[in-house]
Parts: structure tokens; sequence; C-alpha cells
């Protein structure tokens, strides 16, 4: 190493295939930058970001990567507004969490010609979607995160390393040392080094490259004892991912796209899967997630459809009801729906992870392409709506496909953690048969190791195992601990789906929320750990110190249980 804090290229062989050709043919290399803090957290998704945040609040040096060209992942690059419980506006999240949602408000009411009504309504919901409380554009959360890190920023606690890809991980032992990859804005390529990594990527990316011992897709019943599990493991068996998209209208333009080169597949793509899907995929019929009957569903941009769920308002993160007349701003819908769920392939540990990705969007142009021109009216008429405009600018890529920059992933790598959440902790069937007791009569497992809680149904999609919806009641939970802590390895930890849960149970942790909860926890625990000279399974396992970091995470603003009055309420 090198004054400057460079690193020669013979120290990272594994880097030599990312160089171009000429360099791989004997030209001079350009070094390898080492950067250094406290903290490296890889992935800025909604985990990331609250981590990055508990941590530089306490003081730390943070290092905070992300692959893609916005930070806030689900909420952002994603393009999904938050799926969030009923009682979120005032309990169950943390401060930080609840302060991000009445930014975002006031985003709203100081940037846009709000309506009289809007502006003075305290729990304004832009899009006014019936799917969230807070049905909002991404860029308007990006926005917020950006002002929620900039004095962090300015201050030099938080160093924002974007767009960067993890290719390499250093460890010594049961410690991870280095995590190596390449960052355009940075040259080429950097290595970041710390006392603590966070591995906040949607994927778990972090897991193999550091040989984290971690589990993927459904454990068997056997290990988990789950009602809804399977009788045998089957770690390619993963929740569908969405690439979503954003739509406006226009009745009297033709937006229509050209024909995608898969749509004939597409539209005449009948699932099998087991229970049975009703018919085909593109279409206003689908299995209903909870009884798995066929469930028809409407869609209708010009107004409410005569019977059921409009697709049109589920979703929709801009109202025009909301603003001014002449405001020119028009109903947005973000589609993120059955139909665009891509269950042919998964997106990690597979062997065309790409031409999955590259196939997942392009269900999602076959669906637009469908709605255009061939999808019925709630008259029967199949026309299609040619005034559906594609909105590339709300998410961003307007300069490319016009569709999220990252798929939605519903299901990631896990840790192998110290402590496994299962249905029997959190699921009102599991429990009730566990207990002999009637819902309503218990609550969720309580955790003496709480750092959070959360709630919401056990929701999977259909799974690129061939399973249908698995849709159950759940318990207002907590989070514990032991779950954010790897069996082994000393100084990486979690930060988003990819904890101690399994693949039941990371339906309902999965939810944006939960994964601020989660991300925030572990932010705060590094920062305690820090300070303390100890490591993170020493702090589980003495009841001192578990308490003072409880209180720690009480004073930050973090709710570590549910009131009575909720605590049994099954979801």
């Amino acid at each position: 190493m090198n004054r400057r804090g460079f690193l020669s290229l013979s120290a990272f062989t594994p880097f030599a295939h990312l160089l171009p050709a000429h360099a791989r043919a004997g030209a001079a290399q350009p070094p390898v930058r080492e950067l250094k803090a406290d903290l490296v957290v890889v992935g800025a998704g909604v985990g990331g970001v609250a981590c990055a945040l508990a941590a530089a609040r306490n003081g730390l040096k943070v290092l905070l990567t992300e692959e893609t060209g916005w930070i806030g992942g689900q909420l952002t690059s994603q393009a999904v507004p938050p799926d969030e419980h009923p009682w979120i506006e005032d309990r169950g999240s943390t401060k930080t969490y609840r302060q991000f949602r009445t930014k975002v408000r006031d985003f709203y009411r100081r940037n846009y010609p709000l309506s009289e009504d809007a502006a003075k309504n305290p729990r304004l919901n832009p899009g006014n979607g019936s799917v969230s409380k807070l049905c909002h554009e991404p860029r308007v959360a990006l926005a917020v995160l950006l002002e929620m890190l900039a004095p962090h920023i300015t201050a030099g606690r938080v160093k924002l390393i974007q767009p960067f890809v993890p290719v390499r991980v250093e460890t010594d032992g049961d410690t991870v040392t280095a995590v190596l990859g390449v960052a355009q804005n940075f040259g080429t390529r950097i290595a970041l080094t710390a006392p603590y990594f966070v591995d906040a990527t949607e994927t778990g990316e972090l897991l193999p490259l550091a040989k984290v011992e971690h589990v993927t897709g459904a454990e068997s019943s056997a290990d988990t004892r789950e009602p809804h599990a399977p009788d045998r493991a089957a770690p390619g068996n993963h929740q569908a991912a969405t690439v979503c998209f954003a739509l406006d209208y226009e009745p009297d333009q033709d937006h229509t796209i050209d024909r995608p080169d898969g749509y004939k597949w597409w539209r005449d793509y009948a699932p099998k899967m087991q229970p049975a899907w009703p018919g085909n995929l593109l279409s206003w019929e689908m299995s209903d997630p909870v009884t798995l009957k066929p469930r028809a569903v409407g869609f209708d941009p010009t107004g409410p459809v005569a019977k059921g769920l409009n697709l049109w308002t589920y979703r929709r993160i801009v109202a025009r009801d909301n603003f001014e007349d002449g405001a020119s701003l028009r109903d947005v819908c973000l589609v993120n729906w059955p139909q665009n769920d891509y269950w042919l392939g998964n997106l990690y540990d597979t062997a065309d992870p790409a031409g999955h990705r590259a196939a997942a969007r392009e269900l999602s142009r076959c669906l637009l392409y469908w709605m255009q021109t061939e999808a019925p009216h709630p008259g029967g008429k199949k026309e299609g709506w040619k005034g559906l405009r594609l909105r590339g600018d709300v998410c961003g890529t307007d300069d490319g496909d016009g569709l999220a920059m990252a798929p939605y992933v519903r299901e990631s790598r896990r840790i192998k953690a110290l402590f496994t959440v299962t249905e029997r902790h959190v699921g009102v069937e599991a429990r009730a048969k566990l207990l002999g007791k009637k819902p309503g009569e218990f609550a969720a497992e309580p955790f003496k190791d709480s750092v959070g809680t959360g709630s919401y149904r056990i929701d999977l999609h259909p799974s690129t195992g061939g399973d249908n919806y698995i849709d159950v009641s759940s318990l207002p939970f907590q989070i514990p601990l032991g779950a954010l802590i790897p069996e082994r390895v000393e100084n990486l930890l979690p930060a988003c789906k990819n904890i101690g849960t399994t693949h039941i149970t990371n339906g309902c942790y999965r939810l944006h929320p939960v994964e601020w909860s989660i991300g925030e926890a572990v932010g705060e625990l590094v920062a305690f750990c820090t300070a303390k000279k100890r490591v993170p399974r020493q702090v589980r396992k003495s009841a001192e110190l578990l308490t003072d970091f409880q209180a720690q995470l009480t004073k930050a603003g973090s709710d570590l249980e549910w009131p009575d009055n909720i605590a049994k309420t099954p979801r």
C-alpha cells in the first residue's frame, strides 16, 4: 500500500477480468484504492440507509454503497409504495421511520400545488392508493432519503459510493477484513475495510462471497416444524420477483409501445402450479391469495369499476384529486400486480440469473402491451387502453426501457442465525395449534432480545417451485437480536431480508418498515459494540449488555414491544 491508500492490483488478482482488454493484455494497470471507515454497509436500500443513519448519528464513519443509480431499494429503484400495518402512524416501527413518512408528506406540501383539503390533511396519502396509507412517487422517497443523509455526508460521517458492485470478500478466520468491488465514480476498483460490515443487498450478495453459512428457498417441515413448509427442502424455490412500472392515461392519445418479441408467448401463457391458477396470466382473473379460488379484478383508468378491486387505484402513487385544478397533474398508477410477477426462474444462485432478470422485464413490457391493445374493458370489449403512457421519468429510466431500475425482490439469501423465526413464533394458525388456544387469546412469541417490531400477514407470492400463494394470518411480532447474528462470522451482519427467518416467515418480515427497523437496529448494534469493545453475540449472551443495548434502542425511538390491545390482533 502506498501513502495515498492505494493497493497494487497483484494483491487482488480476481479483479483482472474486470479490466479493459488492453490492460489484461499487459498494459499498465491502475491501482486498487483502499477506503477505511468504522462500518461498511453494502447496499443502500431501505435497511442499508437506516443502518447508515443509525451508525452515523452515533458518531461512526460509514461507507455506504449502492449498485443502482438510486438509493432506497424497495421505495425507489424497485418503485414499490410502502406495505405497512394499520398502526404505522403511531407505533410498530422506529421514530426515524416515522420521520421519513412525515418528511414525504412535507415534501408534497412544500413543492406541489395541493388542494386545500389535501394540504390540511395530517395523514395525506399522495396517491390515495388502497394498498398503503402513504402511496407516493419513488423520486420523492429518494429526495427524502438523501435529505436525511445530507448532514452526515457533509460532516464526513457517511461516504456514499455509487454505483458499486461487490466482487470479492476477504476474510481471516471468522472475521471479514475487506470487501472489494467496482465503483465507476472512484475510477474502477476499490477495497473497503472496517471493523464491521453489513450486507444490506437485496439478495444477500456478501453471504456467498464471505462464505457465511446461509440458506435459500424453502426449508422442510422436518427442519422447521412449520405447517406450511414442504415435506422436502427446496433451496431453489423462491418467491416471484416483479419488475414494476408507472403509468398515466391520456384518453385521446396513442402511447402503444412496440410489440415485444415475447408477447405471443406471454399472452398465451397459462401458469401450471399447485393449487391451480384459474387461466392465463395476462387476464383480469387471478388466484385469490387467501382462498386460492378464482378472483376477478377490474381495471379502469377513467373511474371505478362496477364491482370489486380496480387495479388502477390499488397502487396509485399520484391522485389528481389531491391537487389544485389546473395543476396539469394526472393520476399515476404503479403496476406491481400478480400479472407481472415472474416465477419462471430465480434471480440468483441459478445458471442464468441475467437471463431471468431480462425475462422478468420482458413480462412487464408484455403486460403493458396487452393492457394497451387487448385488455378487456369493464363492459367486456377487448380493445385495450391505447392512452396508457409508460412513465419512465417517474422511475428514473426515461432514457432506458421505462420500467423500474431494479426488480422487486421478495426473497433473499438468509443467514443461518443464532435464532431463526419460524411460523410457530408468529403465525396465528401455527400458534393456535401449539398453544391449544383460539385466535385472539394469544400473541406472537415474546423475544427477550427484541430489537424492534413489525406486523404483516405471512404473504408469499407464487414461487419458482410451482407453489401458488401462501397467505395466512400472523400476529404483530418482534425482531429478535438472535436473528441478526450469524452462527459463526463475528463482524458481518444482515440488514434487510437476509436475517434469520424461514421461507415462510420471510413473508411477513420482508416489508418496508420491518426492513427499516432491522437496519436501524444493526446500525445501533455496531455503534454499541464499538463503544463497549464487544461483539454482537456477546451482547445477546450478557443480560447486562442486552439491557443496556435495548435501552439505547428505546432512547433512539425504536419500539421493542406491542401494547396488549394490539399484540393479540391477527392480521
